[in-house]
């Protein structure tokens, strides 16, 4: 070979070595780098100078600045109380507030901003907190999946509030949207505090550590004496880097479980490292998981203790058996002379064992059964089916129990409950779209948690559903009771909800000005039925867009009765807790906490606004005066500027009378005195006409779509069980009641 030939490859291997060894330098920080930042560790791959992070998402400024002691901050203004190598820190997070004066003019403000990359805001050990007596938390997030929500709280006096309860009355907490890595959070005021003013004049939201804060009552004017100070530890879960340990672990450059004892555990956000078990220290670093001497640390041995890598191993001394550990079978001494004794007993010994497994093969698939039929009879009962019978029988003085769908059933439809399946999230639960095997597709909506309030809720929309037959409101198939969360099985409804329609740019081109009057006259015509062609009237209490669903044929369907209330008829009105969505809530009812009928009429005037608007009910995008799309389409329609924010396509289509009637309409429906407003069956009446008047006209023909509606029939409600014999069955019950009648 020569010399060239042997010079070339030479440098070769020499610039593969140092390619080599700036990889892995890149991901390693310098010796020198500072360890500490006052009193805080900081570990890799967190740093505060350049050459010992991993990132920038992962730099520390320590500030010297205005402290005895520096202090940690991310991103420059957020100081770091604590950074743990198990995928988490703690930040300080601000309060965010509003302060009005007497005269209900607004003297101070600010917000809570929490940005990040690579790390989001942990939902499961964090808790947004409101505090106040005229208040409102607003929170924007713009990574969990640009969602809008909010929490009240409200008050009368300090002599309603009772410290350590934070459900509504001076105090509301809620959860932090999942996968949050970027959000603003601010507090707001529906009446700016001019009925609170002696005892709180300002209102409070925050982010913290959930356990971290306890309401007290004192807190109403506490906090506005300490607003520029006080500030709250957030859970922040931080990883490396948005991929799986095995997408990571394809790049061996960038993968940054470098340790040699190291292993990788993939996480919701990303991917994180942990020294294996029996090594402690930094798995982020070379060399950074160092075996711990068990020996010296526990010593698991009874008997000579050897460490090895990661484990030990244990000897008995000579003249002993056994396996040497504490908590095994330790070290006996051997006897000098077994003899068949010792036979005998192991001989004793494994035909015991067979025995013991010819006895339980026997006996495994009647126990089984047995198992089986107990745990369904327990959530049959633990799901309150026993409740709903009884409520059923009083209400229908029958009920149906056919064997409909069983949990087996709805887990082949759903891929067993497979989140690809899954079409709708909220507060009460998930829901499933399944496919029976005659192909008949489904809804399957089933609890997020078996606790007393989701078992309340979920037999009242069973009730409040089993009283309803009518064409445009979604139709309940069955039930399921005998699971761990109870299920509710209903038609499955395709085109999605109303709200998609009217705020998606594309869907919204297809609701022409035909579509959207039928789609509300047939909405009101449900919530007139609801209202007064029931035995006993049914208030919804959470109308709003998201709740009406359209099928193929754009046909209005009413859904989630889960806060649906009864009114007797000898009653106007009922006293309950407040509940509903902001910016569709009848402001009579959440200042009085009476629900009426009218209070379903006020969400459906929201409706109506926003189907000939296509503006959102509550938007932030827009100014304060215009935030509440009721407020602002009320004022525009009174100072006669109604043609300012209608949609430009139905304005185009020259339906300006139509439009200037349906916006009188929806102007009544949303009048802050409940008896100003008209009833649902007067509005259902109204907006028949109005369809009526367009036919008569000859407008239909200028529509293509018309051809799609279909009329559609009314069908009953059919409430089913698993077939499970249980104590109370239901010729006793039927019995009982011609007893008492």
């Amino acid at each position: 070979m020569s010399c060239n030939h042997l010079s070339v490859i030479l440098f070769t291997l020499f610039l593969l070595a140092l390619i080599i060894i700036t990889a892995e330098a890149a991901i390693q920080p310098n010796p020198n780098c500072p360890k500490t930042c006052g009193n805080q560790t900081i570990p890799f791959p967190f740093g505060t100078s350049p050459d010992c992070y991993l990132d920038e998402a992962f730099f520390i400024t320590c500030n010297h600045t205005n402290h005895d002691v520096p202090k940690p901050f991310l991103k420059g203004n957020t100081e770091v109380f604590n950074i743990s190598l198990l995928g988490n820190l703690v930040i300080s997070s601000p309060l965010a507030h509003d302060c009005y004066n007497a005269t209900g003019f607004q003297t101070n403000v600010s917000k809570s901003i929490l940005q990040f990359e690579k790390f989001s805001v942990s939902e499961t050990r964090n808790k947004i907190t409101v505090v106040g007596c005229d208040t409102y938390a607003v929170v924007r997030s713009f990574t969990a999946g640009n969602i809008t929500t909010g929490c009240p709280a409200w008050c009368n006096g300090l002599e309603n509030v009772k410290s350590g309860s934070c459900f509504g009355v001076g105090c509301c907490q809620m959860d932090i949207p999942r996968g949050t890595r970027e959000f603003e959070l601010g507090s707001s005021s529906l009446m700016n505090h001019t009925r609170s003013q002696s005892f709180n004049p300002c209102g409070f939201a925050f982010v913290s550590q959930e356990g971290y804060y306890n309401f007290s009552s004192s807190d109403l004017l506490g906090f506005q004496r300490e607003i520029r100070n006080l500030s709250f530890p957030v859970l922040i879960d931080w990883s490396v880097a948005n991929l799986s340990c095995d997408e990571a672990r394809g790049n061996e450059s960038s993968y940054a479980c470098r340790s040699e004892f190291s292993e990788c555990r993939d996480s919701s956000n990303g991917y994180h490292c942990d020294c294996r078990p029996g090594f402690q220290g930094n798995p982020y670093l070379v060399g950074g998981c160092i075996d711990i001497n068990e020996c010296e640390t526990s010593n698991p041995c009874s008997g000579t203790c050897t460490n090895l890598p990661g484990n030990v191993s244990c000897e008995c001394p000579e003249g002993y058996e056994g396996d040497g550990r504490k908590e095994g079978a330790g070290c006996r001494r051997i006897p000098k002379d077994r003899g068949p004794i010792f036979l005998y007993i192991a001989l004793g010994v494994i035909l015991g064992i067979l025995l013991f497994l010819a006895v339980g093969t026997w006996t495994y698939f009647i126990i089984r059964k047995r198992k089986l039929l107990r745990m369904r009879e327990k959530f049959f009962h633990q799901n309150g089916g026993i409740l709903l019978q009884q409520k059923l029988w009083k209400e229908h003085g029958s009920f149906e129990r056919d064997i409909t769908f069983t949990e087996e059933d709805l887990k082949k439809s759903t891929n067993n409950f497979d989140d690809k399946t899954i079409i709708g999230q909220g507060a009460s639960g998930t829901v499933y779209k399944g496919q029976l095997p005659d192909n008949k597709l489904i809804a399957i909506k089933r609890s997020k948690v078996s606790d007393q309030g989701q078992i309340e809720q979920f037999i009242n929309e069973v009730i409040i559903l089993s009283q309803i037959n009518h064409k445009n409101v979604v139709k309940l198939l069955g039930c399921c009771l005998e699971t761990q969360v109870p299920l509710l099985v209903y038609e499955f409804i395709p085109s999605g909800t109303l709200y998609n329609h009217i705020h998606d740019q594309k869907l919204s081109l297809e609701l022409t000005w035909d579509l959207r009057l039928k789609i509300a006259a047939e909405t009101a015509d449900a919530i007139a039925y609801l209202h007064s062609a029931t035995s006993v009237p049914i208030v919804h209490r959470d109308i709003k867009t998201v709740n009406i669903l359209l099928d193929e044929n754009y046909n209005a369907k009413v859904s989630d009765f889960g806060a649906s209330r009864f009114i007797p008829t000898d009653q106007a009105q009922v006293t309950t807790l407040v509940q509903g969505t902001m910016g569709y809530l009848d402001p009579e009812y959440f200042h009085t906490s009476q629900l009426t009928t009218k209070s379903d009429v006020y969400s459906f005037g929201v409706v109506l606004a926003e189907l000939i608007t296509g503006e959102k009910a509550l938007s932030f995008n827009r100014t304060e005066t215009e935030r509440n799309l009721a407020m602002y389409f009320v004022s525009l329609v009174e100072e006669n500027k109604l043609f300012r924010i209608l949609q430009d396509q139905l304005v185009l289509d020259g339906n300006s009378q139509q439009l200037k009637e349906l916006a009188s309409l929806a102007k009544r429906c949303l009048s802050v005195k409940s008896e100003e407003r008209p009833t649902m069956k007067d509005v259902s009446v109204e907006l028949q006409s109005l369809r009526s008047t367009m036919y008569n006209n000859g407008d239909a023909n200028k529509y293509s779509n018309s051809s799609k509606l279909s009329v559609g029939e009314r069908s009953g409600t059919s409430i089913s069980f698993n077939s499970i014999n249980y104590s109370l069955n239901f010729s006793d019950i039927e019995s009982m009641g011609r007893q008492t009648q």
